[in-house]
């Protein structure tokens, strides 16, 4: 296969198991990797040393290196202290239990020397959040669960990373040298690694802050930064450039008032090419022959990284917290391995083996095994072990509310009042900062941004409203969540009544949902009639005032938007809705600022009347029993 065919087909194969995840609701990383080894030791139409030849290995060490910087671009000291004392243990004591666990293990099973022993002990201990949140929202744990393993798949990815970098230097340091000879030069690496990494990412951060790159191009600036900083770091001393972006990125991530948005958003469309198109790449390398090399160790090994190792790990981090047994077991099962685990370890391979460590070529199969296997049992049976253990989330009635204007909030106050879990999300700095201090839940930011699926908290929210008036951005965030919920769960406004030609260049699917409220309801309609007054009200549908009733008092002065039937469902108001609701539902409406002031003015009016009645009796009282003079 020639070169351009061979680019080709891994572009079209990784675009094909992108969408193939997407569709099945799956961590990409299996399609990715199974399609990989079909193509390359199945089938043999890829053969990535002879395509690529002398460019292989930079090719996969400037992807690691881009891996390295965009994943501790995500670690915030801040946050690490910010998410309960079990995330904080986890990533600090379970990090360091779990790496000395199945070092130990795989040093006595595997015929491994200590080196790679530790080396691939250090390598799983990240489970990251590209294989969690897909789990998760199969799974539905309770809040504190899911916050908790999301929170450490987050934050354990760049500490792994760099554990296992360290682990790594230290073994190019020690090879073929004495002991302090190879402190000497782990030693050097180290203070190259932090120094340089410190000073690239203080330098660079610098600049985006001050906006010394235009705006077009600061995602292309910081990217030949970063792979500049790796190739300087390597010629000062070899093998310390993915010590030196890993810390670069940790040194941008913690820096005050930098805005990295954009820039993890660029890696969000670079990730799909590049992670996708390198995962293949690495599985079609894969040697068949190695997995049967591994033999029944490997097996044991897995078994005790999964019933062993972890579950200690859990138990050791629970020390000093609230978490009851139940939800150990839960934790103790849900750690699926994924991204940084493969790149790394194929990249740590190929350089180990050119530097003659024979062993080192099992090292990749055996990682691969780890994350197929953890990976695919978990997800198969962490949804019957949280029913079983009662630990699941009922279903989730929930709304994400995209927009966070005067209407929005008004429509997630009323909502929170019913003890209904509400998330308000909004691109606008102004209305999240007023929705905070109106106590409500908020995200600031793209919803449809992969930070946002790293940091929504999506517990209990199963719907989505769009209440915005962008009207570029509700059509991806409608069709973003149709991916997440069924589609009959996303409820869309028109922006204004003279939408219809703009309608027409949307999606069918979309423009199916524009249809929330009622017919001729726009977000324009809502956040007029908001600015003028109107509130929300709650109204209760009885025997002796049935819907029909309600609908007569009220007219065109209430926009009826949810009814709540006796089991405190929430039902959506659309053009098409199909319920009617019964005695003992209620109304959730907006309602006009005429009807406000005519209700205050009748019920001025009766307070005033019951007032005047009550001075009469008491007046009548004191005339049938006057008082005698002088007593």
């Amino acid at each position: 296969m020639s070169n351009m065919s061979a680019l080709a087909l891994i572009g079209v194969l990784s675009i094909l198991c992108q969408w193939s995840a997407w569709r099945l609701k799956i961590p990409a990383i299996l399609p990715l990797l199974i399609v990989g080894m079909v193509v390359g030791p199945g089938l043999g139409w890829l053969q990535p040393d002879a395509v690529f030849g002398d460019i292989l290995f930079p090719l996969v060490s400037l992807s690691v290196a881009i891996i390295l910087f965009e994943g501790s671009l995500t670690l915030k000291m801040e946050e690490i202290r910010g998410h309960g004392r079990m995330v904080t243990n986890l990533v600090s004591v379970g990090v360091l239990v779990t790496w000395v666990s199945i070092s130990i293990v795989t040093y006595l099973l595997m015929d491994f020397g200590w080196e790679l022993s530790a080396l691939l002990g250090a390598l799983v201990v990240v489970t990251g959040p590209t294989v969690i949140m897909p789990m998760l929202r199969s799974v539905r744990p309770k809040s504190n669960i899911a916050n908790i393993l999301r929170w450490e798949g987050i934050i354990i990815d760049p500490v792994g990373a760099l554990l296992a970098v360290l682990v790594y230097e230290f073994i190019i340091a020690s090879q073929g040298a004495g002991l302090l000879h190879a402190f000497q030069a782990f030693g050097i690496t180290i203070g190259i690694g932090f120094a340089l990494g410190y000073a690239a990412g203080k330098l660079l951060g610098i600049a985006l802050y001050k906006g010394w790159f235009p705006h077009y191009l600061k995602n292309v600036a910081t990217l030949a930064a970063v792979l500049g900083v790796f190739a300087l770091s390597n010629a000062l001393q070899h093998e310390s450039g993915l010590l030196t972006v890993t810390v670069m990125g940790m040194v941008m991530a913690n820096m005050r008032n930098l805005n990295l948005d954009d820039i993890l958003e660029f890696k969000e469309t670079l990730s799909v090419l590049l992670i996708s198109g390198l995962f293949i790449i690495l599985a079609a390398r894969l040697n068949t022959d190695a997995f049967s090399q591994l033999g029944m160790p490997a097996v044991v090994l897995l078994a005790v990284i999964i019933f062993a190792v972890r579950p200690l790990s859990v138990w050791i981090s629970a020390i000093g917290t609230q978490l009851n047994v139940k939800e150990k077991i839960l934790l103790s099962w849900i750690a699926p391995r994924g991204i940084v685990a493969a790149a790394v370890s194929a990249l740590f391979a190929l350089k180990l083996q050119q530097a003659g460590w024979s062993d080192a070529e099992l090292l990749v199969p055996l990682v691969f095994l780890v994350i197929l296997s953890t990976v695919v049992l978990q997800s198969l049976t962490a949804k019957p072990l949280a029913h079983a253990l009662k630990l699941r989330e009922p279903p989730a009635h929930g709304f994400l509310i995209f927009g966070a204007n005067a209407t929005a909030r008004a429509i997630a106050k009323a909502l929170r009042d019913h003890e209904l879990p509400v998330l308000l999300a909004d691109t606008n700095w102004e209305n999240i900062k007023t929705a905070r201090m109106e106590n409500l839940p908020v995200y600031f930011g793209n919803p449809t941004s992969e930070h946002a699926e790293n940091n929504m908290d999506m517990t209990g929210i199963g719907k989505v409203l769009i209440l915005s008036p962008y009207k570029q951005l509700n059509p991806v965030v409608a069709l973003h969540y149709m991916d997440w919920f069924a589609s009959e769960k996303i409820y869309g406004l028109p922006s204004t009544e003279h939408d219809a030609p703009a309608r027409n260049q949307l999606s069918e699917s979309y423009r199916e949902r524009l249809k929330l409220f009622g017919k001729g309801v726009t977000f324009s309609k809502l956040a007029s009639l908001t600015f003028q007054g109107a509130q929300m009200k709650t109204t209760a549908i009885t025997e002796n005032f049935s819907f029909t009733d309600y609908q007569e008092r009220y007219g065109n002065r209430a926009i009826p938007m949810f009814a709540i039937d006796e089991r405190k469902v929430f039902h959506v108001f659309t053009t098409d809705h199909t319920f009617e609701p019964k005695p003992g539902w209620q109304i959730v409406a907006l309602i006009t600022a005429d009807e406000i002031s005519e209700q205050k003015a009748v019920k001025q009016s009766r307070e005033k009347e019951e007032k005047l009645e009550k001075a009469q009796k008491e007046q009548q009282v004191k005339d049938e029993n006057p008082k005698e003079d002088g007593k």
